[in-house]
Parts: structure tokens; C-alpha cells; sequence
């Protein structure tokens, strides 16, 4: 039996266009396009004869936050030049890098080690907290529902190269990738199949480690700005027709965010998205899809192989002899503001595009603790202290989980520093019981010297956290395990490493504490039965019992 994706019918509505040569592509068309668009592809090899083409594999993903600005990456794929450059990957990866191992490695890396010699991360996985079983899934439950009954009709996609080399026509069943199963599909693509109702991606899944990988030794193929957003993004597409979007590195690991900034005129920072994929998966939430650093050559992985014009033209030589570029967007992309290499290499976080929109919406609600974004008036929860009472009463906050979402995403924030949570995004076919995508978190780990108290005004006002994130928590706290210490040992195996510094990982094992300090005010006042929501089944006896604070 053939095992593909449940999108036929999405699938023959874009292929509807294929006949007439578009290949149900509507996406603007830029000069040169036609000599180098799909229409002419080059030979494919025996290891790709097995794969869907760009045609099917483009559509399953995006990174955006809003739907106009897939338009930026569409149209990107119609304008991709996919010719060889084999060398490409061997010339642009760092060799003092090419041996640091990624989360997972069996070879290990030079994490941090308890007294007894055992790993406290792979300790940390291994406590029964970690090891908590998700629900039956059915195919309610999943994003994609993969059917092992269907066959696939090469015309249905408009695909053809998934014609046979004999040329036959025929209208006969035909696998696109001969027996072969979902473990062959690109790691993007395995990622996708496995985005559940509870869970991007499970705990010890080897799609992450193998995306991750993917994300810093793929060649790069295409490069275009995304639109949208105040600072300067970049979708790069790989050889394997992966994307990812590129934060480029505007500050070093150094630097705080100067005390007169407003936090929305912050820089975003690369490293922040980095270890917030590290926190999220620490804390189990398993919300932030994966991210990775590199180290990216701009002059042959970005200026040479972009074809927008917009981003080709910013680029420049400065006095000290460094390619630098600046881009389109909001805030700092102007000369003075220049992205520059040393000479032409520069650190970026790469993050995992989501399946596209067209396959699996996403909704985006107002955080009801969103800042005023103003710099002289403040929000409704920033002067009624009884402003929860409010949301509890407002769908769908009223019931279900999502306030309990609401409560881990201002922990997570909380840890990092984040003040930049306006808004945030769910997957439309789960309706209002899932998980929040935790996107964009590049202003976090700003400051290591300040605690943001008002982030955590959420947890204060309405007293409430699912118990298996209050153990998590007090897990975290305790000695043998740590947070900062964990932090340290996920963070080496990135390319980047170190990704955060010293003070940053203290402030994380302090602000921890001020969680747990609110919490235990909270059980104070109200009791801890009004305040932990029971979310475990089947508790061990390493699970504290209500009365134990």
C-alpha cells in the first residue's frame, strides 16, 4: 500500500492550471522567471526519482503570521533556479563546526555533566514527568490524515515528473514513490505529518534531530525577503525544497537592550530564537518549531542566489572591506543599520517553515494581556488587578484549556524575558482545544540584569497552571537538575554555540524562582486545589501530592 498525505482534492484544485503551463501556480510571474521556472527541469537523479517535485512539496509549508504574506514566498518558488552547484554545501559550512553534534547525537558533545557522569538532559528525559503518554490520537487529532489506501494519479497534481521514463500517458495507478513509505518523504515533510492536537513534534522523535540537521548542512537555493514585520527576514529555500526563516545576527551575545528602548522597538535577535526552541522543549511544551543556528556565507548563500531585486540592491562593500546589506522593512534597515560579515559570513537562526496555509489553517487571536504598544498610555490589565475575572468570563477562555495556554506561554515568556506577545496562533482544525503555537521570539533574552515583572501578571491575576507544568517547574529548580545547567548542555550541541551567555542562563534559574514564589502566593491565598489543574493520569510516587507545596 502507498502512503501519502491526505490532499488530493487541495492537489487537483491547484493542478487545474497545469495543462495550460502553469502548473496551477498563482503566483506573480518575474522577468527571467520563465527560463528558469519549473517548466525546464533539469535531469533528476535515481535518489530523487522517488520524490514528489517542487510542484507538490512548495505547498506543504509557511512560516507567516498573516495569509498576504505567503505571497512572498510563492512567488518565490515560481522565480528558483535549482541547478546543481554540488560544491555549494562543502565550501559554505564552517569547519570548525562540522563535528559539533546536534540535540540527540549519540556521539554525544560537551554538555554538562552531573558528578556522576550522566548527562542531566538525558536524565531530565528520562524522569516520569517527561514520559507522560499523549491521548489516543485519531485522525481528528492529527493535522494530516496519512491514508495507506490511496494511489495517486500523476495528472491529479499536475506532476510530471512523476510520469514513468518510458513517457507512458496512460491513466493508470501509479505510486509517486514506488514502495517506498513516509520514512522516505523529506524530514520537512515528516515533521508536518507528525503536528498533532497536543504537540508539534513528539519527545523523542528522530525527525527533530534529522530537520535540525537539515536546517544547517542543506544547500541554499533561493533567498527572498518575507513581507511583513518590522525587521529584516529572510525565507531561504534548500535543495530539498525545505524552507526555513532566517533571522540574521543584529547583536552580540553581549549586548543588552539599551535601557531608554521601548520593548517594541527591540531588536530581534537570532540567538533568542534559538534558545527559546531549547526552553520550550526543556519545559516539555514542545510549542516552538525547530530552529537552528548557522552561519551563513552572505555573498553565495544569499546574494547570489536571490532574485529579489529589492534585497540584491542593498547590498555593499563597507570601509573595512565586509559585504553588509540592509534590506526592506520597518525598523533599522537603512545603511546605518546594515547587516555586515566578517567578511561575508554571518550567524542566523534558521527556523522550520509550518505547513503552508492553504493546507492547514491557523487563526490568530489577540493575546488578551497584550501590551498598548504606546509609549505613554498602558493596557486595561496593566490598572484593573481583578482583570481576569473578565477573561475568564470570555470565550474561550471560559472553558476548555486555553487559559492554561495562556499561563505556560507567560512562564515561557516570563523565563525569557519576552515582552513582545501581542498576539498568538492555533491550528484551525483542532478548533479551541489545542495547544498555542509559541512564534516569534526573537525579543527574548534581552535584558539577564532586569526581571520583567509585569510579564507575569497573567499568573498572578488568575491563579492558575496545570499541574504537570508546576512539577516541571519545581523539577527544574532542584539542584541535580537546574535549568541553566540544562539550558547550557541543549545550547552546545547547536553550530552556534555558545548561544547565550553566563548572566542570561543565571537569570533563568532566578526568574524560575519568582514563578514559583507567585504560584506558592497563589496557593496561599486561594488553595492549591483552586489553583493546579489536574491534567496527569496515573500519577507515580515522584509526583508531589497536593498538600506538598
Amino acid at each position: 500500500m502507498h502512503i501519502m498525505i491526505d490532499l488530493l482534492p487541495k492537489l487537483e484544485k491547484r493542478a487545474a492550471g497545469a495543462d495550460s503551463g502553469d502548473g496551477g501556480c498563482q503566483c506573480a510571474h518575474h522577468p527571467g522567471a520563465e527560463t528558469q521556472g519549473w517548466g525546464k527541469q533539469r535531469p533528476r537523479s535515481a535518489a530523487e526519482a522517488g520524490w514528489p517535485n517542487k510542484h507538490t512539496l512548495r505547498i506543504l509549508q509557511d512560516f507567516s503570521n498573516e495569509p498576504s504574506s505567503n505571497l512572498t514566498s510563492h512567488s518565490l518558488e515560481k522565480i528558483t533556479a535549482i541547478g546543481d552547484r554540488s560544491d555549494s554545501l562543502r565550501r559554505t559550512r564552517p569547519s570548525a563546526a562540522d563535528h559539533k553534534p546536534l540535540i540527540g547525537d549519540a556521539s554525544g558533545g560537551r554538555g554538562t555533566v552531573p558528578a556522576h557522569g550522566v548527562s542531566r538532559l538525558s536524565a531530565l528525559f528520562e524522569h516520569p514527568l517527561y514520559k507522560v503518554d499523549l491521548p489516543p490520537l485519531t485522525d481528528d487529532d492529527t493535522l494530516f490524515n496519512v491514508n495507506t489506501d490511496i494511489r495517486f494519479y500523476p495528472r491529479a497534481t499536475g506532476n510530471q515528473g512523476w510520469h514513468n521514463e518510458e513517457g507512458n500517458e496512460e491513466e493508470e495507478e501509479f505510486s509517486p514513490t514506488g514502495e517506498v513509505t513516509a520514512e522516505s518523504y523529506p524530514n520537512w515533510l515528516r515533521f508536518h505529518i507528525g503536528i498533532n492536537r497536543y504537540e508539534l513534534y513528539a519527545r523523542h522523535s528522530p525527525v527533530l534531530d534529522a530537520l535540525l540537521k537539515d536546517l544547517v548542512t542543506q544547500r541554499i537555493t533561493s533567498v527572498a525577503m518575507k513581507s511583513g514585520g518590522t525587521q529584516l527576514k529572510l525565507i531561504m529555500t534548500f535543495q530539498n525544497y525545505g524552507q526555513a526563516l532566517f533571522k540574521p545576527m543584529k547583536q552580540t551575545r553581549e549586548q543588552e537592550t539599551p535601557p531608554d528602548f521601548f520593548y517594541f522597538s527591540d531588536f530581534e535577535r537570532h540567538n533568542a530564537e534559538i534558545a527559546a526552541f531549547h526552553l520550550d522543549r526543556i519545559l516539555d511544551f514542545r510549542r516552538v518549531p525547530p530552529v537552528a543556528g548557522r552561519l551563513v556565507n552572505m555573498t553565495r548563500e544569499i546574494r547570489d542566489v536571490t532574485r529579489d531585486k529589492k534585497l540584491w540592491r542593498t547590498f555593499f562593500i563597507s570601509p573595512a572591506n565586509n559585504v553588509c546589506f540592509y534590506g526592506e522593512c520597518s525598523y533599522y534597515c537603512s545603511t546605518e543599520h546594515a547587516l555586515c560579515g566578517k567578511p561575508d559570513q554571518i550567524e542566523g537562526s534558521l527556523a522550520a517553515f509550518l505547513p503552508d496555509l492553504n493546507l492547514a489553517k491557523r487563526k490568530t487571536w489577540r493575546n488578551p494581556w497584550r501590551r498598548s504598544y504606546h509609549k505613554r498610555k498602558k493596557a486595561e490589565w496593566e490598572v484593573d488587578p481583578d482583570y481576569c475575572d473578565e477573561v475568564k468570563q470570555t470565550p474561550p477562555y471560559d472553558r476548555g484549556t486555553r487559559l492554561l495556554d495562556i499561563m505556560d506561554m507567560t512562564i515561557f515568556d516570563f523565563l525569557m524575558g519576552n515582552m513582545d506577545r501581542h498576539h498568538y496562533e492555533t491550528f484551525e482544525k483542532f478548533g479551541n482545544e489545542t495547544f498555542i503555537i509559541h512564534l516569534d521570539n526573537g525579543r527574548g533574552f534581552g535584558k539577564h540584569s532586569h526581571d520583567e515583572l509585569s510579564i507575569l501578571v497573567p499568573l498572578s491575576q488568575c491563579c492558575r497552571v496545570r499541574k504537570s507544568t508546576y512539577l516541571r517547574l519545581q523539577l527544574l529548580a532542584k539542584e541535580e537538575y537546574q535549568l541553566s545547567s540544562l539550558m547550557e548542555e541543549s545550547l552546545l550541541h547547536d553550530r552556534l554555540s555558545p548561544v547565550l551567555i553566563q548572566p542570561h542562563l543565571q537569570a533563568m534559574d532566578r526568574r524560575l524562582r519568582l514563578v514559583l514564589q507567585v504560584l506558592g502566593g497563589c496557593m496561599e491565598k486561594e488553595g492549591y486545589v483552586n489553583v493546579v489543574e489536574e491534567d496527569l493520569v496515573g500519577d507515580t510516587a515522584t509526583h508531589r501530592s497536593p498538600g506538598h507545596r
